[in-house]
C-alpha cells in the first residue's frame, strides 16, 4: 500500500471545509425543525415520531454509501468525491423547499430528502482524511473537521436571530404555514452555502487513485452487500465495539437536546404558546443558545488540534467532553433566566467538539483502510439506533413520566452524557492515536 505523506495545515483545511456547508444546513434543521413542525400544527408529543426521518435514513443511507465508495472512482471526481456533489445538490434543493411547506406532511417528507442527502454527503467525508492522511495526522484531520462543523452550526444556529435583530427582516412577516421570514431566509442562505462549501472542496482537493489491481468503479451484488454488512458487524475491532456503547449514550443524550430544547425554553422560560411573540422570541434565542454550544466547540476545535500535536490523549480529551456535555444539559433543569443557559451550552460545546472529532480519530488506526468508508457507515449505526429509540419513545415518556415537561427530556439527555464518559472507560488505551 502506497504511504501517505503527511499534509499541511492548509490542505488539511481544504479537504475539509465541505464539512462547513455539511453543518450549516444541519445546523439549520436541528435549531428550527421542531419549531416548524409546531408551526405548521404538530403537539409537542408529535414531535420525536416527526424526527425519525433523521436517524432512519442514517441507519440506510450510510453504510450503503460507504460500501460503494469504497469501490467507486469516477476518472475526474474520484471516489469519495461524487458523493459529497450528489448529496449536496439534492441537500440544497431540499433546503430551499423546506421553509415553503405549507403542510406538516410537506414538511415532514422534505425532512427525509434532507437528511439522506446530508448523509450522502457527509459520511465520505470521514473515510476522506483517512484516505488521505498518515495514521499519526489523523488526529488532527478530525480535529479541523470539529472546528469547520463548529464555525458552520455557530452561524446557521444563530442566523434568523441575527436577520431579526439586524433589522434586515420584519419579525412580524411570515410566510407559509406561518413559517417566519428570518427562517425562509436562513435556509436559503444555507442552500448556497452547503453547494459551494462543498464544490469548494472538490475543486482544490485531488484524491489518489486505486492501487493496481484494486476493484475500481464498483462490483458488489446486493446479496454480497448484505453479506458484508453482518460479516463486518461480527467482525468488529474491539476498539470499535466498545466504542459503539459510548456512542449510543451520547447520541441518545444529544438527541434529547435537538429534539425538545428550543420548544421546551419557548414554553418554560419564556412562557410562550406557539404563534406568540413570546414563544417565537423563545425559538429564537434556541438558536442563539445553540450558536452559543456551536461556537465554544469552534473555539476548543483549535485546542483539540493543539493538544493532538502535542501528544495528548483523544480518550482523555473525549472523556472531559463527555462530562461537560452531561453537566451543561443537566443544568438547564435548573435555569430559569434565559442568559443563565448560554453558561449551560457552553458546556454542552465542549462536549461537542470531542464528539465530532475524538470517536473517529479513536476509530480510524483500528478498521482496514481499504474498509474504510463501509466501517465508518457501520459505525453509524451507534449514533442513529438511539435516535430510533428516542423518536418513538421520547414522546410518551414526556407525557407520562415527566407531566408534559420537555425540559425533564433535556435533563435526562444531560444524565446520557454522563453515561457515555463512564463508557468511555472500557475503551482499550491502545485506541488513542498518535499526535503529529
Amino acid at each position: 500500500m502506497k504511504e501517505l505523506k503527511p499534509l499541511t495545515l492548509p490542505a488539511i483545511f481544504n479537504l475539509s471545509f465541505g464539512f462547513f456547508g455539511i453543518q450549516f444546513g444541519w445546523g439549520l434543521q436541528m435549531a428550527n425543525m421542531s419549531a416548524i413542525y409546531e408551526f405548521l400544527g404538530a403537539s409537542e408529543g408529535d414531535i420525536p415520531i416527526l424526527w425519525l426521518a433523521a436517524p432512519l435514513t442514517g441507519l440506510i443511507v450510510q453504510p450503503i454509501v460507504g460500501y460503494y465508495s469504497d469501490r467507486t472512482w469516477m476518472r475526474r471526481l474520484g471516489r469519495r468525491r461524487p458523493y459529497f456533489l450528489a448529496g449536496a445538490i439534492l441537500a440544497s434543493l431540499a433546503l430551499i423547499a423546506m421553509p415553503n411547506s405549507g403542510a406538516l406532511w410537506v414538511a415532514a417528507a422534505l425532512l427525509w430528502v434532507l437528511d439522506a442527502s446530508v448523509n450522502v454527503s457527509m459520511e465520505p467525508f470521514r473515510a476522506f482524511v483517512a484516505d488521505l492522511m498518515p495514521p499519526r495526522q489523523r488526529q488532527v484531520g478530525f480535529a479541523m473537521q470539529s472546528l469547520l462543523i463548529g464555525l458552520g452550526a455557530v452561524l446557521s444556529s444563530a442566523l434568523p436571530w441575527l436577520l431579526t435583530n439586524l433589522g434586515l427582516v420584519d419579525p412580524a412577516a411570515h410566510g407559509a404555514g406561518g413559517i417566519p421570514w428570518s427562517v425562509k431566509l436562513s435556509f436559503y442562505i444555507g442552500a448556497v452555502v452547503y453547494i459551494a462549501s462543498v464544490l469548494y472542496t472538490i475543486v482544490t482537493t485531488k484524491e489518489l487513485p486505486p492501487e493496481p489491481g484494486e476493484t475500481a468503479l464498483s462490483g458488489g451484488r446486493p446479496a454480497s452487500f448484505v453479506t458484508e454488512i453482518v460479516a463486518g458487524i461480527r467482525g468488529m475491532p474491539l476498539v470499535m465495539r466498545r466504542l459503539a456503547l459510548v456512542q449510543f449514550f451520547t447520541w441518545l443524550g444529544l438527541f434529547c437536546m435537538w429534539i425538545y430544547f428550543s420548544p421546551a425554553i419557548a414554553r418554560e422560560v419564556f412562557g410562550g404558546q406557539p404563534g406568540s411573540p413570546e414563544y417565537q422570541r423563545g425559538i429564537e434565542w434556541g438558536g442563539v443558545c445553540f450558536a452559543t454550544y456551536n461556537g465554544v466547540a469552534f473555539g476548543v476545535s483549535f485546542l483539540l488540534v493543539a493538544l493532538a500535536k502535542l501528544g495528548v490523549s483523544a480518550k482523555l480529551m473525549h472523556r472531559a467532553g463527555l462530562l461537560c456535555a452531561g453537566a451543561g444539559l443537566v443544568s438547564t433543569g435548573f435555569v430559569d433566566s434565559p442568559q443563565l443557559l448560554l453558561l449551560s451550552m457552553a458546556g454542552v460545546g465542549v462536549g461537542w467538539a470531542t464528539i465530532l472529532s475524538m470517536p473517529y480519530a479513536l476509530l480510524a488506526n483500528a478498521i482496514p483502510a481499504r474498509q474504510m468508508g463501509f466501517y465508518m457507515g457501520v459505525f453509524n449505526f451507534f449514533i442513529v439506533l438511539p435516535q430510533i429509540l428516542a423518536a418513538t419513545l421520547l414522546g410518551p415518556a414526556v407525557k407520562l413520566l415527566f407531566g408534559g415537561h420537555a425540559l425533564h427530556a433535556v435533563v435526562f439527555g444531560g444524565a446520557c452524557l454522563l453515561l457515555a464518559a463512564v463508557a468511555l472507560t472500557w475503551v482499550p488505551a491502545g485506541a488513542d492515536t498518535d499526535a503529529v
